[in-house]
């Protein structure tokens, strides 16, 4: 098939990209990583079976080629209890023997249901996840924790999920685990460009689409430097509201989801601060409860996520060391404020997350480089409507919409996260895009 991805900025990766930025009064440059935390579905070379495999299987990448750095392990912190888990899942079991041991058989039968159910099956309907949960775990703080880092990792629903998302993500990150490629995002952009161009593929930056007209059973996509390109099959990664917008569809506004983040970066000038700290991901909640929803503030400041991508290569202790922390924000407040007001809240979000890592790790920390990103920043460059990061609650399991020959990938497709996005694009390829329907 002549295939071409058409993308509207200058660089690929959206929601998982990358940029870079010079030290002040410095002429190093700092390169990071917009999105990605971690690589879930984590498979050794020759594991089989296993999402990561198949996919590298699937685009005939070799799996060295991602060059994979293991997490030491992440943590959930909930007020004063903890629980830690790494990519061997009987140290989560035995965390959950230690601080819960009433629930260890009603973990195991829930793990039971999870393996025994076919979370891709695209006829599924919506099943709370909270609903299932209460059936197995009757610890309350057990079920929050267990949640808590499926839900901000993929959750497009405030405060529960699909059951069908709930086991792809337990599965994901509890029983394949996390790891990190050398090079960070980069690494996986450039191995997909490469391979899209050996295979014929083209690529086209500075090509934002802002229009589909359906003629007969072909399709125009109209960009906004003028030029129009005529397909019959479309497959789109924007969204679903955001598709259906640019089909002058008037039903997108019930789509839009209303999760969005801030993320604070801290530089500091080098890694001693993680000589005896060791997790690559700690998912913070101040309390008991976790409050997975658009705040009545600016930001949550009750949780967040706090990554130390250094951590994933503790053998390089060489250069600077970055921390990254994730609080849940509200769209609409970010948008609303003037330049003024917006680059002081900015600040406070920085401060906030550089007193929360201080704590977390239990020294003081010496920056020389932050920068801070907002719900508004990420509307700017992935063009989702309320910076919503996880898309629509509305998923289309099937790909399908209600324009033959239009289809969806990606997040509102159903799969989730940077190896889910790829599965999906995969997935809806083989079944549509190979097929004369």
């Amino acid at each position: 098939k002549k295939v071409i991805v058409l993308e509207k900025h200058i660089i690929s990766g959206g929601l998982n990209s990358y940029y870079q930025r010079r030290v002040p009064g410095s002429k190093e440059l700092l390169k990071f990583d917009v999105g990605l935390h971690a690589l879930t579905n984590f498979a050794r070379k020759g594991e089989r079976k296993r999402p990561l495999t198949k996919l590298l299987k699937q685009l005939r990448i070799p799996h060295d080629q991602l060059k994979l750095k293991e997490q030491t392990h992440s943590l959930i912190k909930f007020g004063a209890t903890e629980l830690k888990f790494s990519n061997d899942f009987q140290l989560l079991l035995s965390e959950i023997e230690l601080n819960f041991p009433n629930e260890r058989d009603h973990f195991l039968k829930l793990l039971g249901k999870i393996e025994s159910f076919n979370e891709l099956d695209l006829s599924s309907t919506y099943i709370p996840s909270r609903q299932i949960l209460s059936q197995y775990i009757k610890e309350p703080l057990l079920v929050e924790m267990i949640l808590a880092p499926l839900l901000i990792y993929g959750s497009s629903w405030e405060n529960d999920m699909d059951f069908s998302q709930f086991v792809i993500m337990f599965k994901s990150i509890y029983l394949e685990g996390f790891s990190r490629p050398e090079g960070g995002v980069r690494t996986i952009l450039d191995l997909l460009k490469d391979k899209l161009s050996s295979c014929g593929g083209e690529v086209r930056f500075n090509a934002e689409v802002v229009g589909i007209e359906t003629k007969g059973d072909t399709h125009e996509v109209i960009l906004k430097k003028g030029e129009t390109l005529r397909a019959k099959k479309i497959f789109s990664s924007m969204g679903l509201p955001e598709t259906y917008n640019i089909l002058n569809d008037n039903r997108n506004d019930q789509y839009i989801g209303n999760l969005s983040f801030t993320e604070a970066l801290i530089v500091n000038d080098d890694k001693s601060f993680l000589e005896n700290f060791t997790p690559t991901i700690v998912f913070y909640n101040k309390t008991d409860s976790y409050s997975y929803e658009s705040p009545s503030s600016l930001i949550d400041q009750d949780s967040a996520v706090i990554c130390f991508p250094d951590n994933y290569e503790r053998d390089n202790t060489n250069g600077r060391g970055l921390v990254r922390v994730t609080n849940i924000a509200n769209n609409d407040q970010w948008c609303s404020l003037h330049k003024k007001d917006y680059l002081a809240n900015k600040e406070k979000v920085y401060n906030g997350a550089l007193s929360l890592s201080q704590n977390l790790i239990g020294k003081k920390l010496n920056p020389i480089y932050q920068d801070v990103f907002t719900p508004k920043t990420i509307t700017r460059y992935t063009n989702h409507f309320s910076g919503a990061v996880y898309g629509s609650t509305l998923k289309k399991k099937d790909g399908r919409t209600d324009y033959p020959g239009v289809y969806i990938i990606g997040t509102d497709q159903g799969f989730l996260g940077i190896v889910g996005a790829m599965l999906s694009g995969i997935s809806m390829a083989n079944l549509h895009g190979l097929m004369d329907e």
